[in-house]
């Protein structure tokens, strides 16, 4: 399953590496990409994963590398 979410409040290229390497860590995850210029974040997740707790551990990921950031699902 695919999901592309807008980032709002993504102010440094730096922290968007840092996030998409520490979802890409999440269980379920199969792979996360973050775009600084686009604030976009796309997951691809496991078929069969539980998506409300993948996006609980996304925000918990985002939060702690830039707290103002908030995830809007498309």
């Amino acid at each position: 399953m695919k999901m592309i979410c807008k980032l709002n409040g993504l102010d440094c290229a730096n922290c968007a590496a840092k996030m998409e390497r520490s979802i890409g860590k999440i269980s379920g995850v199969e792979k996360a990409s973050v775009k600084f210029m686009t604030q976009k974040l796309t997951l691809e997740i496991a078929d069969g994963a539980a998506v409300e707790n993948i996006l609980r551990e996304v925000e918990k990921c985002i939060k702690k590398v830039e707290p103002d950031c908030e995830i809007m699902l498309k």
